[in-house]
This record gives C-alpha cells, sequence and structure tokens, in this order.
C-alpha cells in the first residue's frame, strides 16, 4: 500500500505542480518591517531551509520592505538616528506595502511592492553606497545586500506609481523535497 502511494505522488513531483503561495498587505511603518520578515520565515519553514538561507532571506525581505517604507512612502519615523526616539506607528505619508510570496520546485518567489513616490534614477539607486537619506544614516547597502543575498534580483520602478523588487532564492531543501536536481 506505501509503494502505491508513492507511485501516485511521484508523477506530480516530475510535473512540477508542487506551488505554494501567500500575500499580505500591511501598513508602511517601521514595525511592518520585522513582521515581513517572520512571515517569510515562517511561510519557507515547512520546507526545513538551512540557517544560512534562513538569514539572508530574512535580510533580503528586510531591507526591500524598509526600502519600500521609508522610500517609497518617505515613512522614516522609527528609523531615525541612533538613540532617537519616534514612534513606529506614525507615518508622513498613507500606503501600504505588499508581499508576495511563491515557493515553486523549491525556488522562492518574493515580491515586495509599493504605490509611493517611485524611483528617479534606478540605476543610481542600485549602487553600492548610495542613499538618498544620509541625514538618518542609511548606508545605501539595501539592494546590494538584496543582491548578494538572493539568488536573483529585478527591480521595476515608475516615478510617482512606486516599486515592485522581485527576488528569487533557489532552496537546497528543495531538491529532495520537489524531486529536482
Amino acid at each position: 500500500m506505501v509503494e502505491t502511494k508513492r507511485q501516485q505522488a511521484g508523477p506530480a513531483r516530475e510535473t512540477g505542480s508542487m506551488k505554494n503561495e501567500m500575500a499580505l498587505e500591511f501598513d508602511a511603518v517601521s514595525s511592518n518591517e520585522s513582521f515581513a520578515r517572520v512571515a517569510v520565515a515562517a511561510f519557507i519553514a515547512p520546507l526545513n531551509p538551512t540557517v544560512e538561507e534562513l538569514s539572508d532571506i530574512k535580510t533580503a525581505v528586510s531591507e526591500a520592505v524598509t526600502n519600500a517604507i521609508i522610500h517609497g512612502y518617505e515613512n522614516v519615523y522609527g528609523y531615525g538616528r541612533h538613540g532617537e526616539v519616534r514612534p513606529v506607528y506614525c507615518r508622513i505619508r498613507e500606503g501600504k506595502v505588499y508581499l508576495r510570496c511563491r515557493i515553486e520546485n523549491g525556488v522562492l518567489h518574493i515580491e515586495v511592492e509599493d504605490r509611493g513616490v517611485g524611483i528617479e534614477n534606478l540605476e543610481k539607486a542600485m549602487e553600492p553606497l548610495y542613499t538618498t537619506k544620509p541625514e538618518l544614516e542609511r548606508s545605501g547597502m539595501g539592494f546590494a545586500f538584496m543582491e548578494a543575498f538572493m539568488d536573483d534580483l529585478e527591480v521595476e520602478s515608475q516615478p510617482l506609481k512606486g516599486t515592485i523588487v522581485r527576488m528569487q532564492k533557489k532552496l537546497q531543501c528543495g531538491s529532495w523535497i520537489y524531486g529536482g536536481e
């Protein structure tokens, strides 16, 4: 009887139909950055990712969400200089951050979207150490970290319409779960 179940499960793996998705929408305030990070970690937890994979993914999500909040909507409360206390639920501009995740055949796909001010010069914004918020002691390494910790990074932005950050990471556990390489 066990072999029959394995035979039935086998073709589904080979056709690549193993897929799981989630979507979240939350206010563009600094306290929700940690919520997004933990939500993605919980979403991939059933795949038993390595500590390194989990850390990389959480860092990339944190950077993308923080960029949406600070740069997309200019909601800087909670991201002040060290030692400065600012309320984490305050906002300068109303807005939502949209987080979508999909696991398909052992690859995690993440999208972080804002409908804020957009990026005028995307090429310049993606340069390491470039920041438009030096007064907040921002390092300008957000996109560089996303690129370093994920396998693929794509950024699409239009001024006054917003930004979508798309990232992918092939999980080591995916090969034995999904019958891959």
